[in-house]
């Protein structure tokens, strides 16, 4: 597959975008083909032209609960392979991440005439969503899990993209299509070194509006989860924080997604806002920890999950190969790394959120057993290429889970930091 140059629609052309839609429709995709896997993917909707918009679907067609509804951005990733010289060339600093406007997506789009790639619905919540829902598409140590996410795609190709294939992996995305609206994209590109160079187009993806669909969804969730990249609008924090009173209103637990550094730099008043007054959960690595709690590098991770935790009741802090640390209640338990040999790292913290989640919807109420299941998850992704949980791996995941959760009335030796007793 390559990009044309015909671009007469903010850089790139409908035809480009239609062609990028109906050929991904018909699997032509690696996530296709495990996705469609012993029909694992499309369990809970017809594949019709009619459930394609949240405002089609019948109210039987919904459960009446949802275990997690994510609210996140909604974008389409384009990956593709390029050398150092192509980044020379357009003026790209390798390994960073870049919003960009319409402009200079075509501009990048343009050059990569003739470069392969591929797309995919991504961002770092919907991996963490599609994770958690293969972990819990089957009835093992608890019910099926209903997973959904809320956001803002457009009316365009892309938008149906994305819903389609977030569907056909057991994630329901119930929020309509905004009219005349562009789906955000986000362009990789991945040089032989394995670092990736990202452009964010947001289109109208960080743009949500509280409205009564949403808050319907919201009063039915049990967990609420807010990807960090919402916090770069002002209107779209408003939303957050009437959709966080709903959800704490109704019962439910808060959890929040540190996302990005230099996004938690220009608006750290606004996600401490939501996280002293709100969250429950926060799921950060070290970086985004230290820069929470404005520490220098030099400080531990440890030391940024403890002070994190006296603030939030629970505190999810990764450090990459070193293991992770969860926080609570001003102590922090560390969790050992699950050895794999990476092969792709991309995706790890959100495999990792996804197992947490998992563990408190399965009712574990140990620290170390949770954060055990989490490491591992993350093992298993970052011993593949790509950033999502294979539907067979989550199988294994969450056989091996319940056996263990079954045979064993005490996992360690965590004591009295129980989730129960956030």
């Amino acid at each position: 597959m390559s990009i044309g140059t015909d671009s007469n629609f903010y850089g790139v052309s409908d035809k480009f975008l239609k062609a990028t839609s109906d050929e991904l429709e018909a699997g032509t995709d690696e996530e296709d083909e495990d996705e469609d896997e012993d029909g694992e993917g499309r369990v809970g909707f017809a594949e019709t032209e009619e459930d394609e918009h949240e405002h089609d679907w019948g109210p039987s067609a919904l459960p009446e609960r949802w275990d997690v509804l994510g609210l996140g951005q909604a974008m389409v990733d384009f990956s593709g392979m390029v050398d150092d010289e192509f980044l020379d060339r357009l003026g790209l600093a390798k390994g960073t991440r870049k919003v960009v406007n319409h402009e200079e997506r075509g501009r990048v789009l343009r050059a990569m005439d003739g470069c392969s790639y591929k797309a995919a619905a991504g961002g770092s919540l919907s991996n963490s969503l599609v994770a958690l829902a293969r972990l819990g598409g089957q009835p093992i140590g608890g019910p099926a899990l209903n997973i959904a996410m809320a956001g803002s795609v457009g009316s365009d190709p892309l938008g149906g993209f994305y819903r389609s294939k977030l569907r056909r992996a057991n994630v329901n995305f119930l929020s309509a299509p905004v009219k005349d609206g562009t789906t955000g994209t986000v362009i990789v590109l991945t040089t032989h070194d394995a670092q990736r160079t990202m452009l964010a187009y947001q289109g109208t993806s960080s743009r949500v509006n509280y409205d009564p669909c949403l808050a319907s969804l919201v009063s039915k969730a049990r967990i609420l989860i807010v990807e960090g990249y919402l916090f770069e609008l002002p209107d779209t924090i408003k939303s957050i924080t009437k959709a966080c009173e709903e959800a704490r209103r109704c019962g439910a637990l808060i959890a929040i997604t540190a996302s990005d550094v230099s996004c938690i730099e220009r608006h750290y008043d606004d996600f401490w806002d939501i996280m002293a007054n709100y969250a429950d959960i926060v799921f950060a690595n070290s970086d985004e920890a230290r820069t929470f709690s404005h520490f220098s590098s030099k400080e531990s991770p440890i030391s940024a999950a403890r002070y994190l935790s006296h603030f939030v009741p629970f505190v999810s802090v990764t450090d990459g190969p070193r293991g992770s640390y969860i926080g609570v209640k001003g102590e922090a338990v560390y969790i050992p790394p699950s050895h794999c040999v990476p092969v792709d790292t991309c995706g790890a913290g959100d495999a990792y959120a996804s197992g947490i989640l998992y563990g408190i919807l399965r009712g574990v109420s140990d620290l170390r057993g949770m954060g055990a299941l989490a490491a591992k998850v993350a093992s298993v992704v970052v011993a593949q290429q790509g950033t999502r949980l294979r539907v067979q791996d989550a199988v294994k995941l969450a056989e091996s889970f319940a056996f263990h959760h079954r045979s064993s009335n005490i996992w360690s030796d965590v004591g009295s930091d129980q989730i129960s007793s956030m």
